[in-house]
């Protein structure tokens, strides 16, 4: 069947008619923290419990991520925009971005943020290559559920952020 062009746009539609929450993730390796806020992010697995995250290869992240063990997955309530600029605008290149917010050591010492309405974290089980981005698949290990009736920060919320880095 021939591309009319008209694939891309239907996707792109069906995508943002989705709009799928976002979240920050962080991690670390040895001394270097490192936080990102991303959108490609999916359960994948009930048993056992699995999970993908999707790492731009150009963010700053994706660099301590592809050598760290594990992830911490954040969730962002839908009030909590300026804690996703600072993960989405920022670039850990320029700042470090974790003396902008509050946050405390969590399981296998991952930066965990003191605002996120939730999280959880996981040992990095494998990593895919995606094309611009990385998959990290995510053995889910401890956390911190969200309060009830938590409405989650979503795409549309933050489609005007500038990224600190593109795609």
């Amino acid at each position: 069947m021939p591309n009319t062009g008209h694939e891309d746009s239907s996707f792109e539609a069906v995508i943002a008619a989705a709009d799928y929450p976002v979240c920050v993730v962080t991690t670390r390796k040895g001394p270097q923290r490192a936080g990102c806020l991303v959108g490609f992010t999916s359960q994948v697995g009930i048993d056992p419990l699995r999970f993908l995250v999707g790492i731009s290869k150009k963010n700053h992240t994706f660099e301590v991520a592809m050598r760290a063990h594990h992830l911490a997955v954040h969730l962002l309530g839908h009030d909590q925009l300026s804690l996703a600029a600072l993960f989405g605008t920022e670039t850990g290149d320029d700042i470090d971005k974790f003396a902008h917010c509050d946050w405390h050591p969590g399981p296998a010492s991952l930066p965990i943020l003191d605002a996120a309405a939730g999280w959880f974290c996981g040992r990095i089980l494998e990593r895919h290559d995606f094309g611009d981005h990385v998959g990290l698949l995510v053995a889910p290990e401890a956390g911190s559920a969200p309060p009830p009736r938590t409405r989650a920060l979503r795409y549309s919320a933050v489609s005007q952020l500038r990224p600190g880095h593109e795609a």
